[in-house]
């Protein structure tokens, strides 16, 4: 297996982090802000980036689009998982590497995207029973 192929892994699986993420600001930030008493600041920063507006309306399709990027990134994972690293030395590090990296940022994406269901779905759903 080349490294460009596990680089096009990492690659990809940077993009799957960068839009969990994205469920994280939509509403894991929000209700931290206003929780520690930070509203005035929750307050001008949807005035400096009205776009947190439309993430938090569309916090569905957020959710679902950083779903189906997850669901692919693990996907590649595991079919890159199989392949086996360059026999050089210098390469087979770098391949061993670059999975290491891949497997982080997966890693990092799925607990952005735990996290920010959590806070999205979760919870409010809790606190209509109390």
């Amino acid at each position: 297996m080349s490294n460009l192929e596990l680089k096009r892994g990492a690659q990809f699986t940077g993009v799957s982090a960068l839009v969990s993420s994205a469920t994280l600001v939509c509403c894991v930030l929000p209700v931290v802000l206003v929780s520690v008493g930070a509203g005035a600041t929750l307050a001008s920063l949807v005035t400096r980036f009205p776009q947190l507006i439309w993430l938090s309306q569309h916090k569905a399709w957020v959710f679902g689009a950083a779903g189906v990027l997850l669901l692919m990134s693990a996907l590649v994972l595991r079919w890159q998982r199989g392949l086996p690293c360059p026999v050089d030395p210098v390469a087979g590090r770098q391949c061993q590497r670059l999975r290491q990296i891949s497997v982080g940022l997966f890693s990092f994406a799925a607990l952005a995207y735990s996290v920010g269901a959590l806070f999205a779905f979760v919870i409010p759903y809790l606190r209509t029973f109390s």
